[in-house]
């Protein structure tokens, strides 16, 4: 070969090399209409808007797309809808884009699936309004499409952390012979539960930051609790979380997304009396956790080569409780309660789906020595923790409430100890679900 054009060889792939990672932030508005079906009524009054946000990440591969939306959860047909749409939007697969709600209880629901058995049965627009759902699905693809126009370089990658006072307790307190004694939930005035230890948590938020040299171009946040102060009424809200996301948000002028992690058995029920001026205390830890994690970064540099994505497919065991019969009839039911209809729903469209063969998608994203874990339903914080032990040289995080479709996913001694998320009601599956999922992040951990 001739130096001359072994030269231009060597320049062509010293160049394509050094070309950046690049990231672009998108936003659209997720805030329903007053009137319209959210969580357990309908819309009475917008408190604060919601919003869908997120990265999409362009590295040597198809692009990363992450997206959190201020909803409390989407699931079956709904995921599938939200992460085609976006991946469309993206120039990238459905696997390379990974859909969480932050769960607030006075936001929207999002289940396609369930929506098209209800209206079957004459409960169509009762839990959820598909016209709108889809709308906002159209309308955050429309502005990945736009922002993508002006994707930014990203030189280096920031990582910061903190402790977050006095907001995460467990839920589940347990009594002397292993069983749960009582649940302390989202609010609670019982002495017994404000006296009660935090329990098992992820007391650590952390941070990741994207730069182009000194300037920062967005910041994800990671941290574990269910985010209710008070809810129920109809006044939609992003929360205590969605609050202190915007208050950072305002004092850095910077795009800020927040994920939740696996609270299913985490609450603020031991600081929080379901009052006001609560919701603003709790506001207030928050922001404070993470201006101290944005405090404490430390950056270095990044490539596309410290891009990676990993994607592992598992069949969820579903709860015995599932049974098509009972299921069906439920739902034809005139006479049943229509809380029980709206729920058999749920279950139905999962069963169905695992009968058809659906396995849920959990996947890593590695940027360096960060790994991030985006994982489905409402994970208990021991798969956190766990996660965490599997990688202990490096930083994880976990994205939760991912296909909401299974529910609260306890640890497999959990639904030996009763209560409230174990339940038939609450809990789509089986207690072997912990080996699966375990197995399933050791898998996603090892390089």
């Amino acid at each position: 070969m001739r130096p001359f054009i072994l030269s231009l060889l060597l320049v062509g792939s010293c160049v394509h090399a050094a070309e950046p990672l690049r990231i672009a932030f998108f936003k659209a508005d997720a805030t329903p209409e007053i009137g319209m079906p959210v969580a357990y009524v309908r819309a009475r009054s917008i408190t604060d808007p919601l919003s869908a946000r997120g990265v999409v990440l362009m590295g040597k591969e198809k692009p990363v797309v992450l997206c959190a939306v201020d909803w409390i959860g989407i699931g079956n047909g709904g995921h599938d809808e939200w992460r085609r749409g976006l991946a469309e939007a993206a120039g990238t697969t459905m696997d390379r884009v990974t859909l969480h709600t932050l769960h607030q209880h006075d936001g929207v629901r999002c289940d396609l699936t369930a929506e098209a058995l209800l209206t079957k049965h004459g409960l169509g627009g009762t839990r959820m309004d598909a016209a709108f759902c889809r709308k906002v699905i159209a309308s955050t693809a429309a502005a990945i499409r736009e922002t993508m126009k002006a994707a930014k370089p990203v030189t280096h990658l920031g990582i910061g952390e903190a402790k977050v006072e006095k907001v995460a307790s467990n839920r589940r307190i347990l009594g002397p012979n292993g069983r749960v004694l009582f649940g302390r939930m989202s609010a609670s005035r019982d002495p017994k539960a404000q006296e009660a230890d935090e329990g098992t948590i992820d007391p650590i938020l952390k941070l990741v930051s994207f730069w182009d040299g000194e300037t920062p171009l967005a910041c994800l946040t990671y941290y574990a609790t269910h985010p209710q102060s008070f809810y129920g009424k109809g006044d939609v809200t992003a929360e205590f979380v969605g609050l202190a996301r915007a208050q950072r948000e305002s004092a850095l002028n910077l795009p800020h997304i927040h994920f939740n992690g696996a609270s299913g058995n985490v609450a603020a029920g031991k600081y929080n009396d379901g009052s006001l001026e609560a919701r603003a205390v709790l506001t207030q830890r928050m922001a404070e956790g993470m201006k101290i994690a944005w405090e404490a970064t430390k950056k270095s540099p990044i490539s596309t080569s410290d891009l990676a994505w990993r994607v592992e497919r598992v069949r969820l065991p579903l709860a015995a409780t599932l049974q098509r019969d009972t299921l069906e009839k439920t739902l034809a039911d005139t006479t049943a309660n229509d809380r029980d209809r709206l729920n058999a729903s749920t279950k139905l469209a999962l069963l169905n789906r695992t009968d058809a063969g659906h396995q849920f998608e959990l996947t890593r994203l590695r940027l360096g020595s960060v790994n991030v874990l985006h994982m489905p339903g409402e994970l208990f914080v021991e798969y956190q923790l766990a996660a965490q032990q599997m990688k202990p040289d490096a930083t994880v995080c976990m994205a939760a409430y991912g296909d909401y479709a299974p529910g609260y996913i306890g640890t497999e001694i959990a639904y030996t100890q009763g209560g409230y998320e174990v339940q038939a009601s609450s809990s789509n599956t089986a207690p072997a679900v912990e080996k699966v999922l375990m197995d399933a992040m050791r898998r996603l951990l090892t390089d």
